[in-house]
Order: C-alpha cells, then sequence, then structure tokens
C-alpha cells in the first residue's frame, strides 16, 4: 500500500528546474520506490535525525533524494534533491 507523497517548496523549486529527461525519470522512479516502501531510504542520525535519504543513479551520477515521514498518517514529505555533492551541508541551511 502506497503512503501519500507530498513535496516541500524547496523541493518543487529543485525538481521545477531539472531539464534532462532521464533524471526527471529517474526521479519519478526513486520517488515512487520511496512511495511503496519508505524503509528503503537510509535514516540519518545527529542533526539531521528525522532525515530519510534514498540513493539512486542517473547518467552516471549518484543523487539523493530527501524526506522525512510520519508513520502514523501514512504521510511522505520530499524535503530536497541533488547530487552527493553539497547534499548534505545545503540542508542544513
Amino acid at each position: 500500500m502506497n503512503w501519500q507523497v507530498l513535496q516541500t517548496r524547496r523541493f518543487a523549486r529543485v525538481y521545477k528546474k531539472l531539464t534532462i529527461a532521464t533524471l526527471i525519470a529517474d526521479t519519478d522512479m526513486a520517488v515512487a520506490a520511496v512511495a511503496v516502501n519508505p524503509d528503503s531510504g537510509e535514516r540519518k542520525q545527529g542533526d539531521l535525525a528525522s532525515l530519510w535519504v534514498y540513493k539512486f543513479r542517473s547518467q552516471g551520477q549518484l543523487y539523493l533524494l530527501g524526506y522525512t515521514r510520519e508513520a502514523e498518517v501514512r504521510l511522505i514529505y520530499l524535503e530536497t534533491l541533488g547530487p552527493h555533492e553539497h547534499f548534505y551541508r545545503d540542508l542544513k541551511r
């Protein structure tokens, strides 16, 4: 059973700027995978303890999909998307 997926403004801005069709398709597949099984991501520790990260490859580069979830209401919030480089630093801002 799928979880309901909502996106934050940050994620919407990043997703809107995607121009490469294969990256958009890979991102959509990653979101679908997370909606089916939110445990497929990796839970972070420390400052980002509430964040889960799903890793996927597109065009030979590693991308990270950051999301939070509320298990009681089966809701996933897509927080951000980006390449591995500076992902966590930018997320903490």
